[in-house]
């Protein structure tokens, strides 16, 4: 059974030669190229990802046009700056491919220390809290490698575009009464700059997004 990976992609280059060499058999690689100025999206198809443009940035805007081109049953949701390795996909879509959950959660555990900024750790760690008390889901990660079906993720009818499609996403499978599951992956040190929560001005806009999917 073949699987789509939705893979975000502004201005990866470096990291995806290794992120898309790292896919298992069966796999495939759909890269939206979010408005990358580093060649990324040719890099990408010269290694035989399907590639798609999204020219309105943000996070989830890019994953929406990553679903809308996706065709096979089950898809998945990877980063692609190598933070995760997609080796370890299978982990996460297996549940859902043997029908034993709706929506699987990548919990990322980090192969060595410093790789994960102390105060996006403890934003994470709130975030799940408030999750946890919203819905009733007890879940420790709100990471983005993510696997469910794709006609079940069409019907939640996700708006969000910029860094609260992930927990939107969350949220309104809970409110839908979706069997949610977590697997631990590894976590691992960036290749390349980071977009988000590498800069200070990143890092608070993550927040606030994920702040409004909440307040809703």
């Amino acid at each position: 059974m073949s699987v789509d990976v939705i893979l975000p992609c502004l201005d990866e280059a470096e990291a995806l030669p290794w992120v898309l060499g790292r896919l298992p058999q069966g796999f495939r690689a759909i890269v939206v190229d979010n408005g990358s100025a580093d060649g990324s999206a040719e890099i990408a198809s010269s290694l035989g990802a399907v590639v798609v443009a999204e020219p309105r940035r943000g996070f989830g805007a890019a994953c929406a046009q990553g679903l809308r081109t996706a065709t096979t049953d089950v898809v998945c949701f990877c980063d692609c700056d190598a933070t995760l390795d997609p080796q370890q996909l299978p982990l996460v879509a297996g549940p859902v491919l043997h029908g034993d959950a709706d929506l699987v959660l990548g919990r990322r555990r980090p192969v060595t220390q410093g790789i994960w900024p102390l105060p996006v750790r403890l934003a994470n760690r709130e975030l799940a809290r408030r999750v946890r008390r919203r819905t009733g889901i007890r879940v420790r990660d709100l990471g983005p490698m993510r696997a469910a079906r794709r006609t079940d993720l069409l019907a939640l009818d996700l708006t969000d575009q910029r860094c609260g499609y992930a927990l939107e996403m969350l949220v309104r499978a809970a409110d839908a009464g979706w069997r949610v599951r977590e697997a631990d992956v590894d976590y691992r040190p960036r290749i390349g700059r980071s977009k988000v929560t590498g800069t200070p001005r990143g890092y608070w806009q993550a927040v606030r997004d994920m702040r409004k999917v909440l307040a809703r």
